[in-house]
């Protein structure tokens, strides 16, 4: 039997995450035989250092016909649970290629991509986000199927958690930019659209291949308007938008540029990005945060105009 060895971090990570649903010291305790089970049983040979998320394992290996491949364990969570369900309905389309899945265990074999090469190491921001928003008019070119969780969905619970958030926050400012974001997702709520979204696409999420030059890993898929995908390209590589001197104005041309590129109406995808931030504010206060985020409000400000 192979042995396989856990990275530190990983372990780390999963200690600081407790027993859940997420993971914790039990799904890691298990995680070495977990993966052994699956190169055994779809033949499969490790080949090369293993790389990790904050939750997930990817082993690089090789099937029997001598194809190289990407072994990826995780625990089966709320976000990954469509994972497989996306990928099969691009398939491939500037998005890793799934070849395997066990939907018990959320275990996924992969099509092999350079791990050690994302968006984040190309220098040009422009060039860079122009790729991964070519990718992301790709991606969003397909219908979600049945059975994907909904945007829908998530805008009515979010809507729900704002007065108890509110309560909980410190400053009249947050309360009132916590207010607001909701004002403007429910104004967008009843048309939340059906398209096939990747959730998480930021530059690191967007690695170099062999069968195209860039393709989209990771996603966390739902149905939904493309606007709720624009905000991870907008909040990556914050250093660079702060070294331009006017984060306003940055946050607003890579807004601008990945509107047009995906035809979009500036107002709804601006709408949508704020309920990203809602998003990510209710997460903070689920953690016992009592202020927002100044990056967050940075884009949401800087967005205002777009309105």
């Amino acid at each position: 039997m192979t042995k396989i060895e856990v990275p530190s971090k990983l372990i780390a990570n999963h200690d600081e995450i407790g027993e859940g649903e997420e993971g914790g010291p039990t799904w890691i305790a298990g995680l070495p035989a977990l993966a052994a089970r699956y190169l055994d049983a779809w033949d499969l040979r490790p080949d090369g250092s293993s790389m990790h998320g904050y939750v997930s394992l990817v082993l690089p290996v090789v099937r029997a016909d001598g194809t190289p491949a990407a072994l990826k364990l995780q625990p089966v969570n709320d976000e990954n649970a469509t994972e497989a369900m996306g990928l099969k309905t691009w398939d491939g389309d500037g998005i890793v290629r799934l070849l395997r899945e066990d939907p018990s265990t959320g275990t996924l074999l992969l099509e092999r991509l350079d791990g050690g090469r994302s968006l984040a190491d190309v220098p040009d921001d422009t060039k860079a986000l122009t790729i991964l928003t070519e990718l992301l008019a790709r991606l969003v070119e397909h219908q979600a199927p049945p059975g994907m969780r909904r945007l829908a969905d998530i805008a009515g619970d979010m809507l729900a958690e704002i007065p108890a958030a509110v309560a909980k926050l410190e400053k009249d400012g947050d309360r009132t930019w916590l207010t607001t974001m909701g004002a403007v997702v429910a104004e967008l709520a009843d048309e939340p659209g059906d398209r096939l979204l990747h959730w998480d696409l930021h530059f690191e999420n967007v690695l170099a291949a062999g069968r195209e030059p860039w393709l989209a890993i990771d996603p966390k898929p739902l149905a939904g308007d493309p606007g709720f995908d624009l905000w991870p390209a907008l909040d990556n590589r914050w250093d660079d938008l702060v070294a331009t001197g006017d984060v306003h104005r940055a946050v607003r041309k890579r807004f601008d540029l990945m509107v047009d590129r995906l035809a979009l109406d500036p107002r709804r995808a601006a709408g949508w990005t704020y309920g990203r931030l809602l998003q990510n504010a209710l997460w903070d206060i689920q953690d016992g945060e009592t202020e927002l985020d100044e990056d967050q409000l940075a884009i949401g400000e800087a967005l205002r105009p777009r309105l």
